[in-house]
């Protein structure tokens, strides 16, 4: 076989996946399952962090820990997901610029997620702070059909959020205060 110099793999992306552990792990584990090889996941894990420790300290871990060099968050957005303060918290981080800039924001909405009869969404149904950076232009959202069809969607999808970040800088929205509480079970 002949060996072109001139061809480089492209890099894989660092993705920090956030998401409501309780309603929406199996699906975080089947995007992970047909997906992970793709990129480089830079998620936290069940047990990962003492859910006992401060709501300062938990963010200050998230965002030194995992999220500074994830250079696109993801949000899988299920039913409650819009409720959940962890999520808040991941993408505002994901937002604030560090090293390396921001990271691209995209969101998937998960297949139990419930969409209108003409398959929309509506922005009080989704984190808020998503909402406000898909408004802007600078995040888009995706149903899982169609981010999920393929291979080489879930890649395109994340390859936009990552060109965004630089292209669409201007147009983040983080002006929001963060949760303090989630605001549903």
């Amino acid at each position: 076989m002949t060996s072109y110099p001139f061809f480089k793999e492209p890099e894989k992306h660092k993705v920090f996946i956030s998401y409501y552990h309780k309603d929406d792990q199996y699906y975080r584990d089947k995007f992970e399952e047909l997906f992970g090889h793709l990129f480089i996941n830079k998620s936290v894990k069940d047990g990962d962090i003492d859910s006992d420790l401060s709501a300062d300290y938990i963010k200050r871990l998230i965002q030194l820990g995992y999220i500074t060099d994830a250079s696109v968050v993801l949000v899988l957005v299920g039913p409650k997901t819009y409720c959940r303060k962890h999520v808040d918290w991941e993408i505002s981080a994901g937002l604030n610029k560090k090293v390396g800039g921001y990271s691209g924001l995209l969101g998937i909405l998960v297949p139990d997620f419930k969409l209108s009869a003409k398959g929309e969404y509506q922005y009080s149904d989704i984190p808020a702070r998503l909402a406000d950076n898909i408004k802007t232009k600078y995040a888009e959202m995706y149903t899982w059909s169609y981010a999920c069809s393929s291979e080489l969607q879930i890649k395109n999808v994340i390859e936009t959020a990552f060109q965004n970040r630089i292209s669409k800088a201007n147009q983040i929205d983080n002006s929001r205060e963060q949760m303090k509480r989630n605001t549903c079970e």
